[in-house]
């Protein structure tokens, strides 16, 4: 975090409910900012001048840094999400703490490249290969807060418990190393790891297939007696329902609603195939509900009812997930057109709306709350997105943030601050260079271990 005061001056600043021009945001030592005025004519003496339309920083609300490492690869032929998922667990199978911490910060320097403040790493590759325990059973978690801290975005790690194949099915193979065992392990070895000042901790169900129903009210109560965000893979593949609804005569809604996984602390990741009793049940629980279009999109999952769990009551954030693109904006308007692919009509989501989930509402899921607004007293997080590229020239200054969502990409992002502090600046990472390269060497080392 920066040691003195920063005064930025936003050409043009969108501040929650309209676009101003000309916007000083002043931040304090202690990350946080101090005050926002529009109409300033021109920047300050001393100020940072942010050229383009500044928007509160983005929040990548599900994340696995390790498939970054599949991006390309498995798009090659054809297959199902089940045939990928045989490609990531070998994937998984490779990596070592260190390996892992080269990966995952050149991932989130992708991410701060493309505006992201803050991601939730939904983890669980705790251990060893064949389950066996490290010395420090946080070592791959430490590894994960260390690659976010050395990027300069915040973190919040929603540890998952993992501890079946499927329904009534033991864990074999790369699985192994997700697994504690029991419940009650897991919880233990969550419970003694450690946040920081840009990291936090949240909690994970990976679905319910992976945590048989007798454990499921464990991690929901240990999430809630702490305080910690809870996040769970709902319903993501038609499969899981069907094998669901052979093992208890429910639907993955309706057994996490029986164990008491839903409510405002509780976001479900993709929410795919769901019935309007499993929409009515989460809209009232008031649970927030992630997309990640591009990877439901890429892995042929489907497409979800963004529409209808809104107006249930379900706030919605979204997520990079597999990292097929990292790309918040595009996962943002994507939940807009995908509703159109859906109901085949136009206009469901404005832009503003679009650009709460991939800000503030996805920083609520993760746990910081007071992110992802350009105000006083929030976090001093925000991005910078060009209105002069091939993507965005062209409409008038009223319609920026309408350009901004639906026409830029992760290339037009020209500045990102975190706590006050410049971490992406015209376009260049300050804390790692050649992110390429750093992305081109952790992943070659990653495939020649396999």
């Amino acid at each position: 975090m920066p040691l003195t005061t920063q005064t930025y001056w936003a050409e043009h600043a969108w501040l929650g409910a309209t676009v101003e021009q000309g916007v000083l945001i002043a931040t304090s030592p202690a990350g946080r900012i101090t005050a926002v005025r529009p109409g300033t004519a021109a920047p300050p003496v001393g100020a940072v001048t942010l050229r383009g339309l500044t928007l509160p920083g983005l929040a990548n609300a599900h994340s696995h840094a390790f498939h970054r490492a599949l991006r390309s690869a498995t798009q090659v032929g054809g297959g199902t999400f089940w045939t990928w998922r045989t490609a990531m667990y070998e994937m998984a199978a490779a990596l070592t703490p260190d390996s892992y911490y080269t990966l995952a910060r050149a991932v989130y320097a992708e991410m701060a490249l493309a505006g992201i403040t803050c991601v939730g790493e939904f983890h669980y590759v705790h251990h060893g290969p064949g389950g066996t325990r490290y010395g420090d059973p946080a070592l791959m978690a430490k590894a994960l807060v260390a690659a976010a801290t050395a990027a300069g975005i915040r973190i919040t790690l929603l540890d998952t418990c993992y501890l079946a194949a499927g329904f009534g099915e033991p864990l074999s193979g790369t699985q192994l190393r997700f697994s504690d065992g029991t419940a009650e392990a897991w919880a233990e070895r969550a419970d003694a790891l450690s946040g920081g000042p840009t990291a936090r901790l949240g909690a994970a169900i990976h679905s319910v297939r992976a945590v048989p129903a007798d454990a499921l009210t464990t991690v929901a109560r240990f999430a809630q007696e702490r305080g910690r965000p809870l996040h769970v893979h709902l319903s993501e593949q038609p499969r899981e329902n069907e094998d669901c609804l052979r093992a208890h005569g429910r639907t993955p809604t309706q057994l996490l609603n029986d164990h008491g996984v839903w409510g405002p602390r509780t976001t479900a990741v993709h929410a795919t195939h769901l019935t309007d009793e499993d929409i009515a049940l989460l809209g009232r629980s008031a649970t927030t509900v992630c997309l990640c279009p591009t990877t439901e999109r890429d892995l042929a999952d489907g497409i979800g009812p963004a529409g209808p769990l809104r107006a249930a009551g379900s706030p919605l954030c979204v997520g990079s997930d597999s990292h097929a693109v990292i790309d918040l904006l595009a996962e943002a308007r994507a939940v807009e057109e995908h509703e159109r692919l859906r109901t085949r009509a136009r206009g469901h989501f404005t832009a503003g709306q679009l650009l709460r989930a991939a800000s503030d509402e996805g920083h609520a899921a993760l746990g910081w709350p007071e992110a992802g607004r350009l105000e006083p007293d929030a976090l001093a997080d925000f991005t910078t997105v060009a209105l002069d590229s091939v993507r965005t020239a062209g409409p008038p200054r009223r319609m920026a943030l309408e350009a901004a969502v639906y026409a830029a990409t992760a290339a037009d992002v020209r500045h990102t601050v975190v706590g006050g502090l410049h971490i992406v600046r015209d376009g260049a990472h300050q804390l790692v260079h050649d992110i390429p390269e750093a992305l081109r060497e952790a992943i070659s080392a990653l495939r020649t271990t396999r």
